[in-house]
Order: C-alpha cells, then sequence, then structure tokens
C-alpha cells in the first residue's frame, strides 16, 4: 500500500523544496549587533529553545512574528491576508464542485466556520502577547560583559501586567545579569523587592536595582533610587535634582516618540543621556531622527543606551545594554550597582554597548500591508539545519496522517475540515477564559496601581463566552447532529 498518493508526493516535495532553497540560498543570520555601529558582536550568540525547534511549523512562525518591528500593527495584517485567502479558496473550490446541493453544503460549512477562524486568530494573538513562549535567547561569551535593562514596569505601573517576581525570572530567561524597575512615577514597591533580595529571600541573580520613570515633558529613567520620595507634580528640573540628590543617574527615555522639548533642553536639564533604541511597540522610528540623537550625544558627552521597555506583554526580548565590568561576579549588591551608575554618570560610552537581536533588514512603517509575506519569507531565511529538519518531519508526518485518514470513508467524513476547526475553535475559547480568570484574580492584590488587569480581564471574558457559545453551538451542529 502506498503511504503518499501523487498528488500528496509532488505538493509535500515541492514545500520541502521551497523551505530548502530559501534557507539555503537566501540565508539571513541571526545575530547579536552593535545598535551604534551595526557591527556584528561575535563573542555574543543565539540560543535556540529545543522545545521550539520540535514543534517548529508551530512556534516559528509565531515567534517569527512576535520578534517585528511593529507586531501588533503587522498581526492585524495577517487576519487580512488569512480571510482573503480563505475566500478565495472557498470560491475556487466551490466553482469546482458539480453538484449544487454539494457546493451549497460546503459553502455554508464555510460560512459558519468564519467567525471562528477569526475568533482563532485572536486566539494566536493573545498567545503572542501575552504567553511567554519559548523565544530564542542571548548567550554572553564575553568575559567582562554585563547584561543590563534599565527600563522595564512591573504591575505597580498604570500599564504594567506583571508582578515583581515574573519580572525577575523574565530577565533571568532573557539572560540578564541585572535590570532596573522604572514604575510610572513611584518606586516604592520597587525598593521593597530591592530589599526582599538583599535579604536573601530570593536568589542574587540577576540583580534587581530600583529607578522611576518620571513623567514630565518627557519619559525619565531615575536609575540607582535608594530612598522613597514622591515625584507626582514636579517640575522636570525638581525630579531630576531630587534624583540627583539620591544618587540616580539620569536618562531621557524614548525621546524620538514625540519630540516634546529640543534636545538641547534635556542637555541643559542635566541628563546623562538619552534612548538610542526602544523595543516596546511602535518605538521602531525613522533613521533621520536617529542619526540626530546619535550626533547630538556624542558632540555633547552625553551617553546612549537602550530600553527594553517591558510591560509583561508584547514582543520578545530584542535588546541588551551591556556594560564592561570586570570582576562582577566577585562584586556585591551595593559595589555591582555603583559599577553600572559609574559607567552612565561619567557618560563613558567606550563601557556600554547596546546590543540588538537582528534576523531580518531594518524596514520603516510603509506599505505594512505586505509585510506579512516579507515577514513568512525572512522567516524560512533564518532557518538552521535542526529547524529545517524539523519542517520536512512535520509536513511528510501530515501528509501520511492525512492520506491515512482520506482512505478510511468513515474516519475521513467524522474529521472534516469544519469539524476540526470547530473543535479548536471551542479549545480556543476555553483559553482566553481561562487567562481572563487569572488576570481577574490580580486585580485585588494591586488596587489602586493599575486598572489594566480589570480591562483585560474582561474583554477576555467577553469575547472569549461569545466565542464559546458559538463553537458550542457549531461543535454540536457540525459533530454530534451532523448537520454539515
Amino acid at each position: 500500500m502506498k503511504l503518499l498518493n501523487k498528488s500528496q508526493i509532488v505538493f509535500s516535495l515541492v514545500l520541502i523544496a521551497a523551505i530548502i532553497f530559501v534557507s539555503l540560498l537566501f540565508h539571513y543570520p541571526i545575530e547579536i549587533v552593535n545598535a551604534l555601529t551595526l557591527e556584528t558582536m561575535s563573542e555574543f550568540g543565539i540560543h535556540i529553545s529545543v522545545w521550539r525547534i520540535l514543534f517548529e511549523p508551530f512556534l516559528g512562525v509565531l515567534l517569527f512574528f512576535n520578534r517585528a518591528l511593529y507586531p501588533i500593527t503587522e498581526f492585524r495584517f495577517v487576519l487580512y491576508w488569512a480571510l482573503a485567502i480563505f475566500i478565495i479558496y472557498n470560491i475556487a473550490k466551490s466553482i469546482r464542485s458539480k453538484e449544487k446541493q454539494q457546493r451549497k453544503s460546503f459553502i455554508v460549512g464555510q460560512l459558519v466556520n468564519l467567525p471562528i477562524i477569526a475568533g482563532l486568530w485572536f486566539t494566536v494573538f493573545v498567545m503572542m502577547i501575552f504567553i511567554p513562549l519559548p523565544n530564542n535567547t542571548i548567550v554572553n561569551n564575553s568575559p567582562n560583559a554585563v547584561l543590563v535593562n534599565t527600563h522595564s514596569h512591573t504591575e505597580y505601573s498604570h500599564d504594567g501586567l506583571i508582578s515583581h517576581k515574573g519580572l525577575w525570572k523574565w530577565h533571568k530567561r532573557n539572560g540578564f545579569d541585572a535590570f532596573y524597575i522604572t514604575e510610572h512615577n513611584n518606586h516604592d514597591q520597587s525598593l521593597k523587592f530591592v530589599a526582599a533580595q538583599r535579604n536573601n529571600e530570593f536568589p542574587g541573580e540577576p540583580l534587581v536595582l530600583c529607578g522611576e520613570e518620571f513623567s514630565g515633558s518627557n519619559h525619565l529613567s531615575l536609575l540607582g533610587l535608594k530612598t522613597d520620595f514622591k515625584t507626582k507634580g514636579l517640575t522636570d528640573s525638581m525630579a531630576v535634582t531630587k534624583a540627583r540628590a539620591d544618587g540616580a543617574a539620569v536618562i531621557v527615555n524614548h525621546w524620538f516618540d514625540g519630540e516634546h522639548k529640543s534636545l538641547e533642553y534635556y542637555k541643559n536639564l542635566g541628563v546623562d543621556g538619552f534612548e538610542i533604541e526602544n523595543t516596546a511597540e511602535d518605538k521602531t522610528y525613522n533613521r533621520e531622527v536617529y542619526k540626530r540623537i546619535k550626533e547630538f550625544c556624542s558632540e555633547n558627552d552625553l551617553i546612549l543606551n537602550g530600553g527594553v521597555d517591558f510591560h509583561g506583554y508584547g514582543n520578545a526580548c530584542s535588546l541588551w545594554n551591556a556594560f564592561e565590568i570586570p570582576g562582577w561576579k566577585k562584586m556585591d549588591s551595593q559595589s555591582k550597582e555603583e559599577a553600572i551608575l559609574n559607567i552612565i554618570k561619567t557618560r563613558d560610552q567606550s563601557k556600554l554597548k547596546v546590543l540588538l537581536y537582528n534576523d531580518r533588514p531594518y524596514y520603516e512603517k510603509k506599505n505594512l500591508f505586505f509585510s506579512p509575506l516579507f515577514t513568512v519569507f525572512n522567516y524560512f531565511r533564518t532557518l538552521n539545519f535542526f529547524q529545517v529538519i524539523s519542517w520536512i518531519f512535520w509536513i511528510l508526518l501530515f501528509a501520511i496522517v492525512g492520506n491515512s485518514f482520506s482512505k478510511k470513508d468513515e474516519i475521513a467524513n467524522r474529521i472534516s475540515c469544519q469539524r476540526v476547526v470547530s473543535v479548536f475553535g471551542l479549545l480556543g475559547a476555553l483559553f482566553m477564559l481561562g487567562l481572563g480568570m487569572v488576570y481577574f484574580s490580580r486585580i485585588k492584590d494591586i488596587e489602586g496601581f493599575t486598572e489594566i488587569y480589570r480591562e483585560y480581564s474582561s474583554l477576555l471574558f467577553y469575547i472569549g463566552s461569545a466565542f464559546l457559545v458559538y463553537s458550542v453551538v457549531v461543535v454540536y451542529f457540525s459533530i454530534i447532529k451532523r448537520k454539515y
């Protein structure tokens, strides 16, 4: 008995050949580059999770979209393309159908599944944004480079969605040696978490440091705060003065996101430097503005750093600040922070490199409607040998299983595409309701700091409930009653 019929063999071989062709002839190596020079940093490598490699066809493209320059905007266009392909496929198949009743049944089934497909797209979107999937991480082979994040938030910021311990685990997973918590306009809870680590209530690596993101004319990171003081209602100069008195360094965050005051204004304010990159959503900006900031800081002896700006959701980590600090491992906590702050305050750019994860050519926010096509192409360009093997394995496995089912009429009738989609819709709805419950459980613990848990849990409950009711009805009629 043949494992595959001729058409399945041809399709599988063409798909496998295309993947091998793109990954070999158009290969784009994933590298860590210096954001200021764009030079490859050979002392840093990339770790790819075994789980990702094993399930590459299911996780790979999703993780690649997660690292897009404009992930939310681009993933919205994925839905448009998916719906367009779905409609074209159905029109073509209905035209080919010879029997009128068969054509009618097919069209009805596809129309019924259309809301489920949109719901599944939203489910995948939620997974991509809120679930810690096994993204590639950095490997630090440099003897003296210390990887630090100077910009992050927890649920104690109005727009944060992660606990202190969750933030610590996230930084550990992404290879950081230290990170600053920079809540919006408060830092009392951060000081408590720092104290808990100093009291050995949890491991000392990565090192937790206290900062604050002051919202004045622009957002300013006050790094290295030791005492609790209020910044609400302060002017820019008063906030900087208080931070300096507490021994802190001051960095202007994502100035390019609005340009509220001139670069000269912040230099005269006495800041230490500017973020040259920020990897939060839609913080990728025009390269001419990038050159202005870079040149201004070089001319005025100001330091440049990068801000991950992590809030507990969004795209994967793709930025690290590499501080050159020999003997880091032998230092105590206070000495480690002093070494970091000294480099920032002395504005010694030679000891601070901004590292970027580079897995695709740079592009601006133009014609993003076509970005899904380029993203998929760029994804296959980055595959290594083991990832290609994973694709080949799953393509052949699905072809063999699909062929086996197609030869058994009873099973083929029971496991139709429409029925499989409806079952996945049911699972997607349950996932959203479960995540909504998790967020709802956090509302009471952070009352007064953020409403984001309440907002997201409500959104997930409403959408998940509607999706669940619709999916149950479709499952009932398609699988139990076998209406189509």
